[in-house]
């Protein structure tokens, strides 16, 4: 709680200072809009979490505006979302502005026409999604560098395993070693614990 958190009153003639309820929260403060830069670039919190190797729910967690994340943390979304840092950065002033918001549109525009590209398989198609990418070139030079939309493949199927399944489990994991079952069949095995 910051002392913006108190306000004064006066009590008889002295003024008083009093604190909000005890359990009131001041309002998180907004440091990053991760979330709202990842909607605006089309990218999934699964995908998301699949490229940060975590968790959809901790992809949740650092979204929220008032988590205090790493730097480090925030270079690894600007990587995922291909934006400059700035643009996951609040600015006092306002929510996005417009050149940001401009940016993530053209953005998203040129990974559209590269995939296009990519996808086309006619030579009058080919020709005009070039001249659509020289076009956005020319009107913002930095969208050169932007490729394809990533595709992660297909999805499984419910009767499918991912690579969790494949993973090995210790074999004690699910056992409680300080019961007295457990002591002897790993005296049995030969495992001294």
């Amino acid at each position: 709680m910051s002392i913006g958190h108190c306000y004064v009153t006066e009590v008889g003639s002295a003024p008083y200072v009093a604190l909000p309820p005890t359990g009131a929260q001041a309002s998180p403060q907004s440091l990053h809009r991760l979330a709202r830069v990842r909607r605006q670039q089309g990218v999934s919190r699964q995908t998301v979490a699949s490229r940060l190797r975590i968790g959809v729910e901790e992809v949740r967690r650092q979204e929220s505006e008032g988590s205090d994340l790493p730097l480090s943390t925030l270079y690894a979304w600007r990587e995922i979302l291909d934006v400059p840092i700035a643009e996951l950065l609040v600015e006092p002033s306002d929510d996005l502005p417009s050149p940001i918001l401009m940016r993530s549109r053209l953005v998203r525009l040129m990974k559209t026409v590269r995939t296009t590209l990519d996808k086309a398989k006619q030579d009058s198609v080919r020709w005009l999604v070039q001249t659509m990418i020289n076009q956005l070139v020319e009107i913002m030079p930095e969208l050169s560098e932007v490729g394809v939309w990533n595709v992660g493949g297909r999805q499984r199927r419910r009767s499918e395993l991912g690579v969790a399944a494949e993973r090995r489990l210790a074999t004690d994991m699910f056992v409680d070693k300080d019961d007295d079952d457990y002591t002897r069949f790993a005296s049995y095995m030969g495992d001294e614990r």
